[in-house]
């Protein structure tokens, strides 16, 4: 199993939906898990710390575990089936056995921010729906649009703009393909298949 990380909430550029993204801890792999906007909502309040003036339905979560003597030891996202990625919660009270609780992911997600717990894949997953990173391609693509943008006036720019206008011609109809990754839901708009 690989621990992951929550590296931030980003749109897919086609579809404009929510998506989460799950980093491995090298930073080399992270995983698109596709979310709705509620979703998204829930897990940024997670990450950015905030206290609403009344608790969010995982803010309760949270303070129901605890009132039970429940720790969330940790979320797991286990398997991949029919486009849609499965969780499960593992819940401990004190000594006892641990219990197994099946969760939507952006659920599970959003509750192990809360309470502080691990965010687990199994490799096979990152493997099938992880997409590469390189933070040094990133950097250098930045840096070259810098470079680009200070060589070139406005004009340049509009003019340039036009030009890949032209030659892109009229918007093709979309082909019906799915992006890389999954969705955590299996009623979501936008299922989608794994990536390589």
């Amino acid at each position: 199993m690989v621990e992951m990380r929550v590296a931030g909430i980003g749109l897919d550029a086609a579809s404009r939906s929510p998506l989460v993204l799950l980093r491995d801890p090298s930073g080399r792999r992270q995983v698109p898990i596709w979310i709705d906007q509620a979703q998204a909502h829930n897990i940024l309040a997670g990450l950015n710390g905030d206290r609403p003036p009344r608790p969010l339905s995982h803010d309760l979560m949270a303070k129901l575990l605890e009132a039970g003597g429940l720790q969330l030891e940790r979320v797991v996202i286990h398997a991949i089936e029919d486009s849609t990625f499965r969780a499960v919660l593992k819940l401990r009270r004190g000594e006892e056995e641990a219990i197994e609780l099946d969760a939507r992911p952006s659920d599970a997600i959003a509750l192990a921010l809360r309470t502080g717990s691990g965010i687990w894949m199994l490799e096979e997953v990152v493997a099938d729906a992880s997409i590469p990173v390189d933070a040094e391609a990133d950097a250098e693509d930045q840096e070259d649009f810098r470079r680009f943008l200070d060589r070139t006036s406005p004009a340049d720019l509009v003019r340039h703009l036009r030009r890949g206008l032209e030659e892109a011609g009229p918007s093709e109809k979309e082909s019906g393909e799915q992006p890389p990754g999954g969705t955590d839901d299996p009623g979501a708009d936008d299922p989608a298949t794994p990536g390589p």
